[in-house]
């Protein structure tokens, strides 16, 4: 699933392709929002808040997420689609350019009034302007059982983080990913280093992990053979609901998450 960094990248490419711009097609391919017309309307802004993105016209605003495969491409007025035009599921055409989202999980058509109905049950955004890192270790510290390698893909604590990055964060704290919240020794400084990476990843691409990817392959810092564990589903805690679960809740299959045996001994 494309994580905060790439969000944020591609709101950065629809924004240069459509901000300012009147729509002259609009084309939803989806039974819910296929008579919608927003042709006439102009391109206000394009945003992203964690893995969520928005196109915003003078009239509504336009939720998308790109779920496991989705992906937003870019195209001059009359280029050639370079993925099969059935995959297709929203076009947004100007004068000169055409916006094409493929495969995307979720689309959605809001009133500007509720776009925040979208992100309210989220935590702070990492890469958004008023990213709160006390809200964001407020929210972890909340379950202080639940595994930190979990706690951390959990878009209702802080919103952006996917399998790469908690790879990475716990990595570079020395955390082992099934360490609970309670007994990280420095919370504060694991969500800045949250921050930090993300942020990194999004504004000097390409950015390149240093743990997700490399099981079998010798640790960067210590040379010990990394390794790639399962660490299970996590499970709505009582008295917390999600808008969307099927974006929001990590309940699918589990995920491999890579760390270093000897930099991140287990817990006890």
């Amino acid at each position: 699933m494309p994580e905060g960094d790439t969000v944020f990248l591609t709101a950065a490419r629809l924004r240069l392709a459509l901000e300012g711009k009147t729509l002259i097609r609009s084309d939803f391919r989806v039974p819910r929002y296929a008579t919608v017309d927003l042709v006439g309307q102009q391109v206000e802004g394009v945003a992203s808040y964690g893995k969520h993105l928005f196109v915003r016209t003078n009239e509504v605003s336009v939720h998308t997420h790109l779920k496991m495969e989705g992906e937003w491409r870019t195209y001059c007025a009359g280029e050639r689609w370079t993925r099969p035009p059935v995959t297709a599921r929203l076009v947004l055409g100007t004068d000169d350019t055409e916006a094409v989202g493929f495969s995307l999980g979720t689309v959605e058509v809001l009133r500007r009034a509720d776009e925040h109905t979208a992100t309210d049950h989220l935590g702070p955004d990492l890469l958004g302007a008023n990213w709160d890192v006390t809200e964001a270790v407020r929210r972890l510290a909340r379950h202080p059982a639940q595994p930190i390698g979990l706690a951390l893909l959990d878009q209702r604590n802080l919103a952006g983080i996917g399998n790469i990055f908690r790879s990475e964060i716990c990595f570079l704290r020395r955390v082992h990913p099934a360490t609970p919240v309670g007994d990280v020794p420095d919370l504060l400084a694991l969500v800045h280093e949250a921050h930090r990476v993300l942020t990194k990843a999004a504004t000097e691409p390409p950015w390149r992990p240093l743990a997700y990817g490399r099981a079998r392959r010798p640790c960067q810092r210590c040379g010990t053979r990394m390794v790639v564990h399962l660490l299970g589903e996590t499970e709505p805690q009582p008295g917390r609901t999600a808008r969307n679960p099927q974006s929001d809740r990590i309940t699918q299959r589990e995920r491999g998450i890579y760390f270093c045996p000897r930099c991140q001994p287990e817990p006890a």
